[in-house]
């Protein structure tokens, strides 16, 4: 389904989530080091990650939504698409919360810890429906995509699907021998097969 919103040949919204979640998850990352005493170098990069993240993510949820606007009703890839983004929509939110609830130069609470470690749980649900949409339904994939497609700056037109070449049959010996052991052909079954017995011409007797 070749509906998603391209930039240079590729869809905006998968693009421009890798750096909204990367920075998200190494928040959760930092604030699980400040528990071992990381020092108050570490507690300023948690609120900086959790800043720019979430601004990555309010850039990157408009173009999700009208990529789902495009996916057609009543359909599984429609019904997944609002779970991923309203999975989104929660995940973001919580790690906003876990972002004003901090104080300034101090380790987060153990509430503030919660809500970024759930928020973080809840983000990869999200990212697996994501792969789900992708890799499953095709949504975002071009119509025309083959291993032998052209390049993406060459798609500002429709390419014929790729049509399977016919099997010739395995060329080489090792490929039969290895064939009939799985059990997909016998080229001993002639041989090792008994001769129909040979009657010869039946004489007819008065």
């Amino acid at each position: 389904m070749n509906r998603s919103i391209h930039l240079f040949g590729h869809p905006v919204h998968p693009l421009l989530v890798l750096f909204p979640g990367g920075l998200l998850f190494s928040a959760v990352l930092v604030d699980l080091s400040t528990l071992v005493g990381t020092g108050p170098r570490a507690v300023q990069l948690a609120q900086d990650l959790l800043a720019l993240g979430l601004a990555g993510g309010l850039l990157a949820a408009p173009f999700g939504w009208l990529d789902w606007r495009r996916i057609p009703r009543g359909t599984r890839a429609r019904r997944l698409g609002a779970l991923h983004g309203g999975g989104n929509a929660v995940a973001l939110s919580l790690f906003a919360l876990s972002w004003f609830l901090r104080e300034e130069g101090l380790p987060p609470s153990a509430a503030v810890l919660a809500l970024s470690l759930v928020a973080g749980a809840c983000m990869l649900g999200t990212v697996w429906l994501g792969g789900e949409l992708v890799t499953r339904l095709g949504v975002g994939v071009h119509a025309g995509a083959h291993p032998d497609a052209p390049g993406s700056l060459a798609f500002h037109s429709p390419v014929p699907p790729r049509t399977p070449d016919p099997d010739p049959g395995p060329a080489d010996p090792s490929v039969s021998l290895l064939l009939s052991v799985a059990g997909e052909e016998d080229p001993g079954a002639a041989v090792d097969a008994p001769a129909p017995p040979n009657h010869g011409p039946r004489s007819t007797r008065r």
